[in-house]
C-alpha cells in the first residue's frame, strides 16, 4: 500500500507521524511539501531540513514527479496546500482521498451561507460528499463546520497534530517539579488571539493574594511591548521573566519543570499543539474551551482543567483553584501524561490511520475505535461551556 501525504509543509508537529507511519511502510509513504516555510515560523525555531528527510520531496522543485505519486499512490492524505486541484483532479479520476483540515469558520459559522465561499466549498468539498473522500478533523469543532455543508457523511473523524512523545521515568519527572514555588509557563506568539496578557494579569491576581509562583513567558510578537509594560507597571518583575522565543526543545524543558501550563488562546486557534507537548510534560493544563485541541485531549478535572470561552473572571478563579489543590494539580499532570503516551500519540495515531487506509483501499468497513485518534468525530457546536 503506497500513501503520499501533501501539505503546504512538514513541521515538528507532523514529523512524529510521518516517521511513525515510514516506520510501517517505508519507501511506500512519502510527504510532498508544496511551498516553503513561512519566515515568522521559521524565527520561531520550526524550520526543518527536509533535505535530511529521506522521505520529503518538494512539488515546487520536482512537480512531475510529485504530480506522478498523487495521481499514482493508493491512497492520499491531503492537508491545507494553496493548490487545491491536486486534490481535485484525484477525486474527479475516482481515486481515495483524506483530507486532514482545520476549522472552515473559525471567525464565526454565519459565514457559511456566503455564496462566494459556498461555490468554493461546493468544488473542493461539497460535490464530492459520496466519493472516496474522508475527513480527519484537526480539531474537535471542524466537524460542526463540514456539518453545515452536508459534507463527508459519516465519513469524518478526530485526528490532529502529534509533537513527538517523550517516555519519562515518571519519578524523575515529579520530582524535578518539586520547586520553592510553583513554576507556570505560558509559550506562543504575543498575539491578540493567544491572550498572552490573561497570563500577566494572573500574576497580578496571585501575587495580591500573596501566592508564592514564578511565571514563565516564553515568545514574542506584536503584543510584546505592551506585556512588559504592564509586567513594570505592576511590580511583577519578580514572578515573571519573559525569555523571547526558544527552540521547541528549550520550551520542553521549563513545561518538565512546571507544575501548570496556561493554555490561552480564542476560538482562531485551529489546534493548538503545545497542549499535546504540556500535557506529556505531565503539567495540570488550564485551557480555554475555543482552541480546537482542547476538547479532544482534556477531560474537565480529570486530567487538566477547561475555562469558558475568553472568560478572564473565570481564568482567573480556576487558577487559584490549582494554586490552592497541589494534590489534584499533580494528579491531573499524571493523567495528562498518561493521555499522551497512551492515546493521543504520533504511534497510536499512524497505527490507527493505516489500518484504516487498508480499509478503505481493500473496500472493506473500518470499525472505528471509541475514543482518540481516528475515531468518529461528533459534531461539537462552538463554544461548550463548563
Amino acid at each position: 500500500m503506497t500513501i503520499t501525504f501533501v501539505s503546504n509543509y512538514i513541521n515538528h508537529h507532523q514529523i512524529p507521524f510521518c516517521e511513525a507511519c515510514r516506520e510501517r511502510l517505508g519507501d511506500d509513504f512519502a510527504f510532498i511539501q508544496t511551498e516553503p516555510m513561512e519566515e515568522d515560523r521559521v524565527a520561531m525555531g520550526w524550520a526543518v531540513d527536509v533535505r535530511a528527510l529521506p522521505y520529503v520531496s518538494l512539488f515546487y522543485e520536482q512537480e512531475e514527479e510529485a504530480r506522478r505519486k498523487i495521481r499514482e499512490s493508493d491512497l492520499v492524505l491531503f492537508g491545507w496546500t494553496g493548490c487545491d486541484e491536486l486534490a481535485q483532479e484525484r477525486l474527479l479520476a475516482g481515486k481515495p482521498l483524506v483530507r486532514v483540515s482545520e476549522r472552515l469558520y473559525r471567525e464565526g459559522q454565519w459565514k457559511a451561507i456566503s455564496p462566494k465561499g459556498l461555490y468554493h466549498k461546493y468544488q473542493e468539498h461539497i460535490r464530492f460528499r459520496n466519493a472516496p473522500a474522508y475527513l480527519l478533523c484537526a480539531g474537535a469543532y471542524v466537524a460542526s463546520d463540514f456539518a453545515l455543508l452536508h459534507s463527508y457523511p459519516g465519513k469524518k473523524y478526530r485526528f490532529g497534530y502529534f509533537p513527538r512523545t517523550r517516555r519519562y521515568e515518571e519519578q524523575a519527572l515529579w520530582e524535578g517539579k518539586e520547586q520553592e514555588s510553583t513554576q507556570i509557563t505560558w509559550a506562543g506568539r504575543f498575539l491578540p488571539l493567544k491572550h498572552p496578557e490573561f497570563a500577566l494579569r494572573m500574576a497580578k491576581d496571585l501575587k495580591e493574594r500573596g501566592r508564592r509562583f514564578h511565571l514563565n513567558m516564553i515568545g514574542s510578537g506584536e503584543m510584546e511591548e505592551k506585556l512588559h509594560a504592564y509586567a513594570r507597571q505592576n511590580g511583577l518583575q519578580d514572578c515573571v521573566t519573559f525569555y523571547g522565543f526558544l527552540e521547541p526543545e528549550a520550551v520542553r524543558v521549563y513545561m518538565e519543570r512546571s507544575q501548570i501550563y496556561l493554555f490561552t488562546s480564542n476560538h482562531l486557534e485551529g489546534w493548538g499543539a503545545v497542549v499535546n507537548e504540556a500535557m506529556n510534560s505531565g503539567c495540570a493544563v488550564l485551557a480555554g474551551s475555543e482552541a480546537g485541541a482542547v476538547p479532544y485531549l482534556i477531560r474537565h478535572r480529570e486530567n487538566g482543567m477547561i475555562y469558558n470561552g475568553e472568560d478572564e473572571a473565570d481564568f482567573l478563579e480556576k487558577t487559584r483553584f490549582l494554586m490552592d489543590h497541589p494534590e489534584e494539580r499533580m494528579r491531573m499532570g499524571r493523567e495528562a501524561y498518561r493521555t499522551i503516551t497512551e492515546l493521543w500519540n504520533a504511534q497510536t495515531a499512524a497505527e490507527r490511520f493505516l489500518e484504516f487506509a487498508g480499509c478503505v483501499v481493500r473496500g472493506e468497513t473500518y470499525d472505528a475505535p471509541k475514543e482518540g485518534p481516528m475515531s468518529l468525530a461528533p459534531v461539537v457546536r462552538p463554544f461548550v461551556r463548563v
